[in-house]
């Protein structure tokens, strides 16, 4: 069985911005932390003790996500204004700005080169652009309702969405057709990504579910009620096997994924958290929410639990990819043995919950979901059962294939009835002024004559 041999410990906080946390990430050498906020600043942390931060202005409302490129030389962010900007992390914090969207933007990922940047709107589509030329590429429609996020595959060759219509979505970039559709009937994905291998994809479910789909057999493999609230936010570990995840109702948690169980309950927010990333090595992790700060906390996970699955997996017939998930998994929920821990954090990582809380929630979920209570304490838990597994709930492709083609059409409809409304405003506001312009002819005429 795997075991771990250390807790997660909180290392430090971070207290530098005015209102929530909406997005972290670590630098690729895992030096430096960017983090974006619904005080419209993004914010470069170094993790080396009294060293300078940098504070980037650009946005001019809520920054809703940042990602730094593999390389490290560059800064993504999106923002409810609109746009994307690309920034140099460095002292000076020079930006570039992307405008393509017609709402506010959810998401920035960069693809594994570093060459492409996809973004996810409330405008129900997906864009991808070329970060080196800084022009728009394509879109991507098949969305009936706002995309929350998406997400570059570890090869590039894939890209995954979560909308609030209630789908998941796997697009080819090369095709740039939709090639997978996961619905559901209850809530709708806050957040979606790849496992490191590109297999399978982890959703983070408005409906306090966490789900992993194995995109290969289209099949859920395994399903996660360990939240009290919505979950909004989650992140591999490196080796693919540890899942963290953050959620409203205050608490990362921390998932087994190869023994299917629920193995951690971290709690230092002081209310609903919104983000959650693993550093690239896989030693730290770090989380921000609606109390405004930034945890920062090392992992302490063993070698023996972070070693490639496939040696476990030695009964496979074929080894010219990664197994699946259902090669790993286990088919039936594992019973919780009775065993608790409680580490006391001694810090004042515990702040008032930001005069914006409620709103924020009412941005990120629906406030009733916001928790009543939280505390400062880390739990190691193993008395919460996860559901077994589900089968996928689906409406026959040809029909969904036939609904979306339906709903590309009235979005191209509706956006050409736009463009018209919007040239017939510019021909009414010219016509305007040719009447201005002629009265005022004619007055002069007449105070000549």
């Amino acid at each position: 069985m795997a075991s771990v041999r250390d807790d997660p410990i909180l290392e430090r906080y971070f207290k530098g911005h005015k209102a929530a946390i909406t997005s972290v990430d670590f630098s690729p050498n895992s030096k430096q932390l960017a983090t974006a906020s619904w005080d419209t600043f993004l914010m470069l942390w170094s993790l080396k003790p009294n060293t300078r931060t940098y504070r980037y202005v650009g946005h001019k409302d809520v920054v809703t996500s940042v990602q730094f490129s593999p390389q490290g030389n560059l800064l993504a962010s999106a923002s409810r204004d609109r746009t994307v900007r690309l920034w140099v992390p460095d002292r000076r914090g020079k930006s570039s700005e992307f405008k393509g969207h017609t709402a506010p933007v959810r998401s920035v990922d960069f693809s594994a080169d570093g060459q492409l940047l996809v973004t996810a709107s409330e405008d129900k589509s997906i864009k991808v652009w070329n970060v080196f030329r800084q022009r728009f590429l394509y879109s991507l429609y098949r969305h009936t309702h706002w995309v929350r996020s998406a997400k570059f595959s570890p090869d590039g060759r894939l890209i995954v969405s979560c909308s609030e219509d209630k789908t998941i979505k796997i697009w080819d970039t090369t095709s740039k057709q939709c090639v997978n559709n996961f619905s559901d009937s209850v809530g709708f994905a806050n957040f979606v990504d790849f496992n490191p291998n590109g297999t399978c994809i982890a959703s983070a479910g408005s409906d306090h579910t966490v789900k992993i789909w194995d995109i290969r057999v289209n099949k859920l493999l395994q399903h996660y009620q360990v939240h009290s609230c919505g979950v909004n936010c989650l992140s591999f570990h490196p080796s693919g096997n540890i899942l963290v995840t953050a959620s409203s109702d205050g608490t990362l948690k921390i998932l087994d994924l190869l023994e299917g169980r629920l193995i951690y309950t971290l709690q230092g927010h002081t209310g609903p958290v919104f983000t959650v990333t693993f550093s690239k090595d896989g030693e730290l992790f770090t989380s921000g929410g609606a109390d405004a700060q930034v945890l920062l906390w090392r992992a302490n996970f063993s070698q023996l639990h972070c070693k490639d699955p496939n040696k476990r997996n030695l009964k496979r017939l074929h080894f010219e990819s990664s197994p699946h998930l259902l090669d790993i998994y286990p088919r039936s929920p594992h019973p919780h043995e009775e065993k608790r821990e409680i580490i006391e954090t001694t810090d004042s990582a515990s702040r008032a919950v930001a005069e914006k809380g409620e709103d924020l929630c009412g941005y990120f979920l629906n406030p009733s979901l916001m928790p009543e209570r939280s505390s400062t304490t880390v739990k190691k838990k193993a008395d919460l059962s996860d559901l077994p597994l589900e089968s996928q709930r689906s409406v026959p492709l040809a029909v969904t294939d036939a609904l979306e083609h339906i709903m590309e059409q009235l979005n191209v409809l509706t956006q050409t009835v736009s463009i018209l409304e919007q040239r017939l405003t510019l021909t009414e506001d010219k016509l305007t002024g040719c009447l201005e312009n002629q009265q005022k002819l004619f007055n002069v005429i007449q105070q000549r004559t």
